[in-house]
């Protein structure tokens, strides 16, 4: 059970999520970098879950998970998500300050407490920055594209992760992107040029650098057969809070 773990050690196995989705091993200075510790401090946290039988470790290779650990880790995701939504639903936080405030308290939290809030939430689909919440004893969170990965005609809802800069979510609210927002491609311009985009009933113009730092699920157009809201086919870039699989950048939004 995810309870059973320290908060260092739920940090760590997040961590460890977020650099293993495009490769096999997470190597500690990437680690200490996302967790803001020295690589001794990771050292010495990877070798307790080592010791938990929920990693592998080879020193100077990195650090890949054992079944048991890869579901655990994404338990604790799937927790840090559901108390986003709880401060940001039901205490009204904006959500790129829940992402701050959750990790204070829900290592904390019991799992039958954390399975109450999930149905008190009434089952969100997702993290109040978009991202997906997986079901209980799920091993693999399908990571989203990012928006520049789209074509024209191509609609999606946008998720925005939380280690974005201040900076570009000030400019991403003028917009009117933020986390849940529909938006479709209306134009992709060539070399690596910019897109143009409908939201809110209006065009916007997005570079490709900012682009390339939202994410988004793509939704079927409605007359498409068996529309709905599809699942993210596209190779993983990202995170992670977190935060794609996921740059360093982006690791924090898991």
């Amino acid at each position: 059970m995810i309870s059973d773990l320290t908060k260092s050690e739920q940090e760590t196995l997040k961590a460890i999520y977020r650099h293993t989705q495009d490769q096999p091993d997470a190597h500690t200075g990437d680690l200490a970098e996302t967790l803001g510790v020295t690589p001794g401090t990771v050292t010495a946290a990877v070798k307790r879950l080592a010791d938990r039988g929920l990693v592998d470790h080879r020193p100077y290779h990195g650090v890949r998970f054992t079944p048991v650990g890869r579901r655990l880790a994404v338990a604790a995701i799937r927790r840090h998500r559901i108390v986003e939504r709880f401060l940001a639903d039901m205490l009204g936080y904006p959500w790129n300050e829940a992402d701050r405030l959750a990790p204070t308290f829900e290592h904390d939290l019991p799992d039958e407490v954390t399975d109450r809030l999930f149905v008190a939430l009434n089952r969100p689909a997702t993290c109040p920055h978009g991202f997906p919440i997986p079901e209980p004893e799920q091993d693999e969170i399908p990571a989203l594209p990012p928006l520049y990965s789209l074509e024209a005609g191509d609609i999606a809802e946008v998720a925005v992760p939380g280690s974005t800069d201040p900076d570009v979510v000030r400019f991403l609210e003028g917009l009117g992107l933020r986390p849940g927002v529909q938006i479709e491609v209306r134009e992709k311009h060539p070399f690596d040029g910019p897109l143009v985009l409908r939201v809110g009933g209006q065009d916007r113009t997005l570079g490709e650098r900012v682009a390339r730092q939202i994410f988004v699920q793509r939704i079927a157009p409605p007359d498409a057969p068996g529309s709905g809201r599809a699942a993210s086919t596209a190779s993983t870039v990202e995170d992670p809070d977190g935060n794609e699989a996921v740059d360093h950048e982006e690791a924090r939004a898991l």
